[in-house]
């Protein structure tokens, strides 16, 4: 499985350095690589400070999402038990490729291998990739570990409902709220698919990404609205940190028009995401 992680990796590596070939001979990788470490950190940092910065349009924003994570929370029993139901329906390798990939160690080695890559090719483009994927798992994964302990959820195996909080317990059982895994996945397939125009690229990277967190439910370790959560940090994460290196970098993928939007959608029987191209 270690092996689809990185041929992943690789051939979005490939894709992304066919793109655009941009070397400065000026500086040397040391150069290069100090200044990307030093933005990696300024990012995450960058991303934390910004509801500081927020105005009316951002909070409602926020707002829409807590509500929409509350809405999915209402109905976590059926949807969740319904997923699970439905799991042995499920291809193995599917199932392995989401346990696989959302762990932290497997995270940082694709987000790393796409750095350096870009970083012996002295290619911008794949270097800044590579800080986006790396600074905005790191910035998300440690947002998500503080709040699995401060909300201290149970997971579906606890088999004590979905209504059962006990903050700062240190057992897995009560570290269901977000998921990890669905957020590290998540936030890698968001940032790759930045670097691309088509739609249905997007759309399929998306899907990719997904995989992970919908996983997690099927095996009982997370709700929906734990893997719904994950996603919307995930979106916010990646968007602050590559507007920050918007001024540190040449490379721009927030000058695209936005070719795809996100919406949650709730009604008398129904209740999903909306992909709009």
């Amino acid at each position: 499985m270690k092996k689809l992680v990185i041929l992943f990796v690789l051939i979005c590596s490939s894709t992304l350095y066919a793109q655009n070939i941009a070397t400065d001979s000026t500086l040397t990788r040391w150069n290069m690589f100090t200044y990307d470490v030093g933005n990696m950190f300024k990012g995450v940092g960058y991303s934390y400070a910004r509801p500081l910065h927020w105005q009316g349009q951002q909070w409602a924003q926020f707002g829409a999402v807590v509500g929409g994570t509350g809405l999915v929370y209402i109905a976590d029993d059926n949807t969740s038990r319904f997923i699970r139901n439905n799991r042995e329906g499920v291809p193995q390798f599917l199932r392995q490729y989401g346990e696989t990939y959302g762990s932290p160690e497997n995270n940082y080695i694709a987000t790393s291998g796409v750095y350096f890559a870009g970083l012996i090719t002295k290619n911008e483009k794949l270097r800044r990739t590579g800080v986006l994927l790396v600074s905005s798992a790191t910035s998300a994964g440690l947002l998500q570990q503080v709040l699995k302990s401060v909300v201290g959820r149970a997971r579906p195996l606890a088999n004590l409902g979905k209504d059962t909080f006990d903050p700062f317990n240190s057992s897995r059982n009560f570290h269901s709220f977000p998921s990890g895994h669905a957020l590290l996945a998540f936030t890698n397939a968001y940032a790759i698919a930045k670097q691309f125009k088509n739609p249905w690229v997007k759309a399929g990277i998306y899907t990719v990404g997904a995989i992970p967190g919908i996983s997690r439910v099927w095996d009982g370790q997370h709700w929906l609205s734990d893997m719904v959560f994950a996603f919307a940090i995930s979106i916010a994460t990646v968007e602050s940190i590559d507007r920050y290196l918007d001024k540190k970098y040449d490379e721009k993928y927030n000058n695209q028009q936005k070719l795809v939007s996100w919406n949650l959608n709730f009604g008398p029987g129904q209740m999903g995401v909306t992909i709009n191209f």
